[in-house]
């Protein structure tokens, strides 16, 4: 059993990816539920990973995931998944003694780029670079499941 501890951040300025290789991921909900969600999620089309998450606190999950063959992830993804699929680019950036995540969302949720931090508890301390902006963790139209049900490109972009 693990627990993921995550913050999210909305991204004010993007010029810091340049230069900066990402890797493409696709994944689809094969369930959305009040207490527990499940995925499948392709990597640079090469590795498919089953994950499976549950709520426990503000903050944290339980998060399980296994890597399955590649060949069921993509018949997963096609047939199974709820639609859209949630297609974006992943930068990793070390931030002092963290590793951030980046995610351009693409497809649907096209103009929604969102950083997030893993820590090892809730009140962990981390340095907050400039590019990072409004903290959004608790916000769950942008946890990916939520963009699945309410793509960003439907959202009322004045407020």
């Amino acid at each position: 059993m693990g627990i993921e501890i995550e913050r999210k951040f909305k991204v004010k300025d993007t010029s810091f990816l340049k230069g900066l290789k990402g890797i493409s991921i696709k994944q689809g909900y094969l369930y959305i539920g009040d207490k527990s969600v499940s995925r499948v999620r392709i990597i640079e089309n090469k590795k498919a990973y089953l994950t499976v998450k549950g709520r426990t606190g503000d903050i944290s999950r339980l998060e399980f995931e296994y890597e399955i063959p590649l060949k069921d992830g993509i018949e997963l993804l096609e047939n199974v998944c709820l639609k859209p699929l949630i297609e974006k680019v992943r930068y990793k950036l070390p931030v002092g003694n963290h590793v951030w995540e980046i995610d351009v969302f693409e497809g649907e949720n096209k103009g929604l780029i969102i950083a997030e931090i893993e820590l090892e508890s809730e009140d962990e301390e981390f340095e907050k670079p400039d590019w990072a902006g409004e903290d959004v963790s608790n916000d769950e139209r942008y946890y990916n499941y939520s963009l699945v049900k309410f793509p960003y490109s439907v959202w009322d972009k004045k407020g």
